[in-house]
């Protein structure tokens, strides 16, 4: 296994989507991830399927470890601070202000570990009017514009997958690597700070670069037509993808494909800016085509003509793709208790390697008395602090039933 980070401690203090999100793809380098989560429930999307380890819980939470640990209790005080002065990697998406309040804000934290990168994942920002306001990923999509370039604003309704989360992680992690870059030369640590509005207002800047460039407002075709991007349906029901791109050789060759040269002297299509401008009449013209023929025949046809191209795959389908076996992209990973675990890998080879470790997402503070050992707290320290609720360390001998 490829392990970048090995040897770089993350502590999480994070829930749902972003916090987690950011510190498993530091966990699939290689690092070293402890999550804190509360005894009793802990990361609420553990609960999402009415067990304490849903499907949700484990997109975001494989290759960590966990610790539950009471933060309110006067105890976690001196465990917090152990911990902080053995990580590299502090990660936290709370409301602003709730780790100051409990002692641990970037300040403090700061004097006690000055090597310690501190990263801090928000709705809208540290400051400003929105400071207060609960941010979820639909809040953050609309906020940013994002939604306005992806929802049908005839049938409006929110679809597909949490964008804005997932995205918000993905800076994060890029935030802290950047910053453990520096510290190597520096030795000291930084605050990193990545608010999910300003995350998704940077995941679309194109949009904004045309508003930038000539005040257009971008609607939600408008990449397609600029990108001359299609999506068709095929005779049995299926829906084909295709992207045509700029260059011209890739329209004369879905003309030649779909037995449509005709479409190449049709003055509306004649070229790439004609193309945009009577894109609507273009899709009619090319679904009518499509319309009559089943969707292998058309594959078979587009990769003849080396036309740009692709089924739109339903998720087993996706699975099931021979690319993507060939990719290895999957994996089983193997709970002691819970059983078997299909995850994803990192997307990242490195010298032809993706393993990311075999270690399933834990179980509610699976691995609360083993950290505190290694933290240096005694046996009967651990037994106290288990006995009075401090941490706690659920009975794994039996699988959990769902």
């Amino acid at each position: 296994m490829a392990r970048v980070l090995k040897g770089i401690r993350v502590v999480e203090l994070g829930t749902f989507i972003t916090g987690p999100c950011a510190a498993m793809l530091l966990a699939d380098l290689g690092a070293d991830v402890l999550k804190v989560e509360q005894p009793g429930g802990g990361d609420p999307f553990r609960a999402y399927q009415g067990s304490l380890y849903s499907h949700h819980f484990h997109t975001y939470n494989a290759r960590k470890r966990s610790l539950a640990l009471n933060l309110k209790a006067p105890e976690a005080t001196d465990i917090l601070e152990r911990l902080v002065l053995q990580a590299d990697v502090l990660i936290e998406n709370y409301r602003v202000g709730v780790l100051d309040k409990l002692g641990f804000g970037w300040s403090r934290v700061h004097q006690l570990n000055p090597r310690l990168v501190y990263c801090s994942i928000t709705g809208f920002g540290g400051s400003g009017p929105y400071v207060d306001r609960p941010c979820y990923d639909t809040v953050a999509q609309a906020l940013s514009g994002y939604l306005s370039q992806t929802m049908d604003p005839q049938q409006p309704r929110i679809v597909g997958p949490a964008v804005a989360d997932t995205v918000s992680g993905m800076y994060a992690a890029y935030g802290i690597l950047g910053a453990l870059v520096e510290r190597g030369s520096t030795g000291v640590g930084r605050r990193v700070e990545v608010a999910m509005l300003d995350s998704m207002i940077s995941f679309g800047a194109s949009a904004f670069a045309s508003y930038f460039a000539d005040g257009t407002v971008p609607g939600p075709i408008d990449r397609a037509r600029g990108s001359q991007s299609f999506a068709l349906r095929c005779a049995d029901g299926k829906l084909i993808a295709l992207h045509l791109s700029s260059l011209e050789k890739f329209f004369t060759a879905l003309t030649v494909a779909i037995d449509r040269l005709g479409l190449i002297d049709d003055a509306r299509f004649s070229s790439r800016l004609a193309r945009q401008t009577n894109y609507e009449a273009l899709i009619a013209e090319l679904q009518d085509s499509f319309g009559k023929r089943p969707l292998s025949e058309w594959i078979t046809r587009l990769l003849k003509h080396d036309v740009p191209h692709a089924p739109v795959n339903t998720i087993d389908e996706v699975y099931a793709d021979p690319q993507v076996q060939h990719n290895g992209l999957f994996t089983t990973l193997h709970h002691p208790t819970q059983g078997e675990v299909r995850n994803t890998q990192r997307p990242v080879l490195y010298d032809g390697d993706r393993g990311a470790g075999d270690r399933a997402p834990p179980t509610l503070g699976e691995h609360s008395e083993e950290v505190l050992r290694e933290l240096g707290f005694s046996a009967a320290d651990v037994a106290a602090m288990k006995g009075s609720g401090v941490i706690q360390k659920l009975d794994h001998s039996q699988p959990e039933k769902k």
